[in-house]
């Protein structure tokens, strides 16, 4: 049987055995070596923090890369001439604007006009049968005789008391009774002329009362309809407004009121002519705060001859308010947080403080600060953001 030479495979296992382990040896002395070194580094010198918090104010320490990053100037102060931009609408002017009311209540037999259409004042609008009617003509025609009877009566007395035969008792009564008549007559008389009525005319007609038009103007609302009952002398038929003058009726924040004054300039825009720019005057600041809104109304005064400013009509009213000095800063100091406008104002040397301010928010670079900060105080008009929570 051969002998074989296993010398070559033991040196061979040798050899890779030998160099697992010198591998791990190596490995074992590079990490000791990896780690010794991080801890030396550790060792060295501390990289400063980029800011401290100490309760509401912010600190940047020396060495702290953040002081190169903010810029810091002081506040400076400007004339400013406010602008205010506020929504608004077209509404008739309520010095031209009649609600038109029956003044007996009645069947509506005649209704001779419609929604929208222009009449001329004494124009009939409407013709109601109204018993009421009948019963003041009525009254008239009582009065008429009784002051007739009265006024014979009177003339009478008068003659017999100058012969004697008649005492002046009687001839006081009958002054009396005279006098009562004709004040009876005056008062029905009086209540024809508030109803628009006249003793002229046909009995078939003195129960219709004909409505007519106390100006000219367009008819802007109609509430009733031919064949109605009016039970209600209140309840108006028809609304009539004079167009030729309108209102602008903008709303003001209760924070600016005190910026709003009479024939302040004013520059209106309507969103159904954007191309077209009314210039006008404010003519009317209301004394009382709407509740519901906490805003004011004003009112700008526009010639309509043309008819295209139409009640309801949605606009913008620009003012420009008087000048005034006011903090302006950078807008590249602004900082927004939540529904807040902030700035971060320098205390003391690189210590900081969040201030909430009041801008008047213009387009542009700069923007003028209402309240929050004071002219000359060091503000952080650039890099603020770094310092933002």
């Amino acid at each position: 049987m051969p002998i074989h030479d296993h010398q070559p495979a033991f040196r061979g296992r040798a050899f890779f055995w030998g160099g697992i382990l010198l591998g791990m040896l190596f490995l074992v002395g590079f990490l000791t070596h990896g780690f010794g070194l991080l801890k030396d580094r550790g060792k060295g010198p501390e990289v400063p923090d980029l800011m401290t918090r100490q309760g509401d104010k912010i600190l940047v320490p020396e060495g702290s890369a953040l002081r190169s990053r903010l810029t810091i100037e002081p506040a400076s102060a400007k004339d400013v001439s406010a602008k205010y931009v506020l929504p608004a609408t077209v509404e008739a002017d309520p010095r031209r604007t009649a609600a038109i009311l029956p003044a007996l209540g009645g069947r509506l037999v005649k209704l001779p006009v419609e929604l929208g259409d222009c009449v001329s004042r004494g124009q009939v609008l409407a013709v109601v049968d109204s018993p009421d009617m009948a019963q003041a003509f009525d009254d008239d025609d009582k009065a008429v005789a009784a002051y007739k009877l009265t006024q014979k009566n009177l003339e009478r007395e008068e003659a017999q008391n100058k012969i004697g035969v008649a005492s002046d008792k009687d001839l006081d009564q009958a002054r009396s009774d005279n006098a009562q008549a004709l004040a009876e007559y005056a008062r029905t008389q009086a209540r024809l002329q508030v109803l628009g009525m006249t003793r002229s005319g046909s009995r078939a007609s003195k129960h219709l009362l004909t409505v007519v038009a106390p100006m000219s103007g367009c008819i802007i609302a109609l509430n009733a309809a031919p064949g109605i009952m009016i039970n209600d002398p209140t309840q108006s038929l028809m609304t009539i407004a004079d167009l030729s003058t309108v209102w602008v009726t903008a709303m003001v924040p209760e924070k600016d009121l005190g910026f709003i004054a009479k024939n302040l300039e004013a520059d209106v825009t309507l969103v159904a002519y954007p191309e077209r720019v009314l210039h006008g005057k404010v003519l009317f600041v209301s004394e009382v705060i709407e509740p519901d809104s906490r805003r004011n109304k004003i009112r700008i005064a526009f010639a309509n001859h043309d008819r295209l400013l139409k009640p309801n009509m949605f606009a913008t009213v620009s003012l420009v308010g008087p000048s005034r000095a006011q903090v302006v800063l950078p807008s590249s100091a602004l900082l927004m947080n939540n529904d807040r406008t902030s700035v971060f104002v320098a205390t003391a040397p690189w210590t900081f403080e969040r201030r909430i301010v009041d801008p008047q928010l213009d387009e542009g670079n700069s923007v003028a600060i209402r309240s929050g900060i004071a002219a000359g105080e060091q503000v952080v008009v650039k890099g603020g953001i770094l310092l933002n929570d």
